[in-house]
């Protein structure tokens, strides 16, 4: 007996001496491996920080190559037209008569200096210079020659020029005016001077120079969100003599909307369900007949509290120079005590590739005169709707 005890004991000890190593190692090859596995990751995550720098430096490297690069786009249409060939005929006149026909309507120091050396005051939005030549042969004008600068420093900003042709048209509105042609130059991207290099060809007679009204607004563009007007500059045409350049140097101004038709709004409170009824019903609007065989619509914003509710949009309706919608949409709106909305009325042109904004109108308590009365009227005006007639700026 005490023999198989001894030899059970043993048997038991050489059982555990031989499991004791085999679990040990084991585990230290669990650990070895996820040390492995700790810096593989770790060299992953290595390589794409730097793929990641080398971007970075790549993407500086091309806006430092890119800056005040001026690409030239000639395109038809709406953007603008080809270099005709009486625009090469202009640029071979003599420095006698170009200096003759010269005008300096802004500051007389050297264009090429800064906006420092020319002695902007604080208040300025910067300077534009253009040249205009207007041609009786072919009843076109030449917009050349675009250039800006002393413009507000906004980091890597990106510059344009919204070009827009008006004409008085006689009215009971005082100062309506109808848009003929508009345009927008190029992008210049992160320069503090930029230099457009388009042009853009009006067709105009030569009994409608002086009515018509040549407006240009410098703008920070913005491919997110509406682009930021710094300023405008404004010539009337009546100033310009036939085949003589004309060279302008203008300080930018505050801009200024312009009438360019007028729309029938009813508005009607609904205080029990807190909702607001705005009825579209009539636009008249100033576009060429060349617009006649395109559509329009009109979309409706409403903004409270600033918070904006959800747009509707009207059914497309044929362009004439009275259109009929005839459409309500309804609004949720607060309490009518905290009532602090504004009504932004668009009418949009539609083409088939693009849309085109004809006017807007504004209503609201913090508005013009006619439109806080409009505002006034509705609240006194229960249940009741109530139509008066806004103008269409632009």
């Amino acid at each position: 007996e005490e023999k198989d005890m001894i030899q059970k004991r043993s048997v038991m000890l050489d059982l555990h001496s031989l499991q004791m190593p085999f679990s040990n190692t084991w585990k230290y090859g669990i650990l070895a491996l996820a040390i492995v596995l700790l810096l593989v990751a770790l060299t992953i995550l290595t390589c794409q920080i730097c793929q990641l720098q080398k971007r970075n430096r790549t993407r500086k490297k091309k806006r430092c190559h890119s800056q005040c690069r001026v690409r030239i786009k000639a395109e038809n249409g709406i953007w603008g037209k080809k270099m005709p060939s009486l625009l090469h005929d202009t640029t071979m006149q003599s420095n006698a008569d170009t200096q003759a026909s010269t005008l300096m309507l802004g500051r007389t120091e050297d264009l090429s200096s800064t906006s420092s050396d020319l002695g902007l005051p604080p208040c300025s939005q910067g300077t534009l210079k253009f040249s205009l030549l207007y041609c009786i042969e072919r009843c076109e004008l030449l917009l050349t020659g675009l250039e800006a600068w002393g413009l507000p420093r906004r980091g890597c900003a990106e510059s344009t020029i919204r070009v827009r042709l008006l004409r008085q048209v006689p009215s009971h509105i005082p100062g309506l005016q109808c848009m003929v042609q508009e345009w927008q130059s190029q992008v210049v991207k992160n320069c503090n001077r930029p230099a457009f290099g388009d042009h853009f060809v009006f067709s105009l007679k030569d009994a409608e120079l002086e009515k018509s009204t040549l407006k240009l607004e410098v703008q920070r563009f913005d491919k997110y969100s509406r682009n930021a007007v710094l300023g405008e500059v404004r010539v009337t045409l009546s100033e310009l003599k036939a085949s003589q350049n004309l060279v302008l140097c203008k300080e930018l101004q505050k801009t200024t909307k312009d009438i360019v038709g007028e729309v029938l709004v009813s508005l009607k409170c609904l205080p029990i369900s807190q909702r607001i009824e705005v009825g579209l019903l009539k636009a008249k609007t100033t576009s060429p007949a060349s617009t006649a065989e395109k559509n329009v619509y009109a979309r409706i914003d409403v903004f409270c509290r600033r918070h904006r509710e959800k747009h509707q949009k009207s059914r497309p309706r044929a362009h004439t120079p009275l259109i009929i919608f005839n459409e309500t949409f309804l609004f949720h709106m607060p309490e009518p005590g905290a009532w602090d909305c504004t009504v932004l009325v668009s009418i949009y042109e539609v083409d088939s590739d693009s849309r085109h904004l004809i006017g807007q109108a504004t209503l609201g308590k913090r508005r013009a005169n006619e439109a806080a009365d409009h505002w006034d009227l509705m609240i006194k005006s229960i249940q009741q709707p109530v139509a008066k007639w806004h103008p269409l700026l632009i």
